[in-house]
């Protein structure tokens, strides 16, 4: 079993309900374990400003898929909430990205691991924070520095969602 970080985000079709629904998927696949979900944060958009804020999460899974296979179970349950990728950085129904698989490093066509931008994205780091206080990235970089060093995007807490993982935990 590999350790793997998945991120979540949404800023469409009601977003709340994207990501339960995406996380109700991430626990179905197939020789894979979800593990943890972190709390929910709202941000605003990275990219294009004229569109609505987003909401971003983080589950940890322990998972015997391939990357690739990971990538493609991930791409799926994006089609199913009729993901269209028409603008970089663009609104979307739901965004899955695989942030961190093991102590892998990926460079393939497809996928990159770790995630490109993680460093560079608040509403990637403070969930994965709150999954994983002491995680570092297969570089030894730690999380919790990274966090420290970057930019604001405006992120706010939001409280849990009644019966997801985050609701039984503490709240805001």
């Amino acid at each position: 079993m590999v350790d793997a970080y998945i991120g979540l985000g949404s800023n469409l079709a009601d977003p709340l309900s994207q990501l339960a629904g995406a996380l109700a998927r991430l626990a179905a696949l197939p020789r894979t374990h979800l593990v943890a979900q972190s709390p929910f944060y709202a941000s605003r958009p990275v990219g294009p400003q004229d569109q609505p804020d987003f909401v971003n999460g983080a589950v940890h899974l322990q998972t015997e898929l391939a990357p690739l296979e990971l990538l493609d179970a991930l791409q799926s349950i994006e089609q199913a909430h009729q993901r269209e990728r028409v603008q970089r950085w663009g609104p979307r129904t739901l965004d899955l990205d695989l942030l961190i698989y093991g102590t892998q490093t990926i460079n393939h066509d497809r996928l990159t691991v770790p995630h490109v931008e993680l460093v560079n994205r608040d509403f990637v780091l403070q969930p994965l924070l709150d999954l994983s206080p002491n995680l570092q990235l297969p570089d030894g970089r730690r999380v919790a520095d990274l966090r420290q060093q970057c930019v604001d995007n405006g992120l706010r807490r939001l409280h849990p969602v009644p019966g997801s993982l985050a609701s039984s935990g503490g709240d805001d």
